[in-house]
């Protein structure tokens, strides 16, 4: 039996946003068109929803920073907007402070409506057509996401892309998590298998180095909490973690707990990178899920990917995706309680 949509809002443009709710694994996700995003999502005998989202479909073109929805067509931040490609130059909206590109532009895919194309009762495929030119980026790329809930507390997210011309395509999934519904995760363990890491300039543009996390605040080997000890303000953890130099195998590469509600959450990817994003701009002015006000690092992203601005940076994995090749991105978070 399929799951049943409903109407969860409109665009500015008169755009209709589906919701439809899914099952499976000890998992209940309610997820929607707009961004192909997860709306909420709840494990059960844990009362608290595990990301931060709005119960309202108006608040997320106005208020919300990507809660739950699919990033691209190139997630996470390009300087200046610029790149090339077979030495053609191109130039992306600028829509960082009016400098840098971030997750695909101002109206990137994560900022539209996507199709419904398949759906069941665990699982829920979305596609949407990017076309050639849209926010600057060469080649109409069509996308792809779909979510299933597997036995065990697995959220299966698969991201699939193709074009037909050269272009740059780097897709993640941008859910905020929070495993016990605190005000903060501060006090989350977080463990992330990487030894390196890329450090940022002002504007959180890699600079192009990639060092090791030993000695530093980004040595989470063993697990820790997420709150540096002598810190008097939160530590504003906004990068990306190297966890190989290519995509690879599926493999687990982080975990998170809380030790106040006994839920935790690996993460399982073949991604080279991980961005780790401890929500420190969080000030949301309208209520979240459950009526919960969403200020500083009321949750942690953990997006799966390529390196942030790969295309300037030749010894960075590379996001070209060139015709008649495919992109397959898969992640797996799975929740459990002890």
């Amino acid at each position: 039996m399929a799951a049943e949509t409903e109407l969860f809002g409109t665009t500015d443009n008169g755009a209709a946003v589906h919701r439809l709710t899914i099952s499976g694994g000890g998992l209940t996700a309610r997820l929607m068109s707009w961004g192909a995003g997860i709306q909420d999502l709840r494990l059960e005998g844990h009362a608290a929803p595990l990301v931060l989202g709005f119960e309202d479909f108006a608040h997320y073109p106005v208020h919300s920073p990507y809660f739950g929805v699919t990033a691209g067509r190139y997630a996470n931040r390009i300087a200046q907007g610029r790149f090339e490609i077979d030495g053609t130059q191109y130039q992306l909206d600028r829509n960082q402070n009016g400098a840098h590109h971030l997750h695909g532009g101002s109206r990137g895919i994560g900022r539209r409506v996507w199709s419904i194309v398949e759906h069941g009762t665990d699982f829920c495929r979305f596609e949407i057509q990017d076309p050639d030119g849209h926010m600057g980026y060469p080649g109409t790329c069509t996308a792809a996401c779909t979510y299933r809930l597997k036995p065990g507390g697995v959220l299966s997210v698969t991201l699939e892309a193709e074009s037909d011309r050269a272009t740059l395509c780097n897709l993640a999934h941008h859910s905020y998590f929070n495993l016990d519904g605190g005000d903060d995760i501060l006090d989350h363990e977080a463990m992330i298998a990487a030894d390196r890491y890329l450090p940022v300039d002002a504007a959180m543009i890699p600079t192009g180095e990639v060092r090791p996390v030993a000695g530093t605040e980004f040595d989470f080997m063993e697990m820790r909490p997420i709150r540096l000890a002598g810190h008097q303000t939160p530590f504003a953890y906004d990068h990306n973690f190297c966890l190989s130099d290519k995509r690879g195998p599926k493999r687990a590469v982080a975990l998170v707990r809380s030790l106040t509600s006994g839920v935790a959450m690996e993460v399982w990817t073949g991604e080279p990178g991980l961005q780790f994003y401890t929500g420190r701009k969080l000030d949301v002015p309208v209520a979240g899920l459950d009526g919960r006000r969403y200020g500083t690092c009321a949750g942690f992203c953990m997006e799966s990917q390529i390196w942030p601005d790969s295309p300037n940076h030749a010894h960075f994995p590379s996001a070209i995706l060139r015709p008649g090749d495919r992109l397959r991105q898969e992640t797996d978070y799975i929740f459990s309680r002890s």
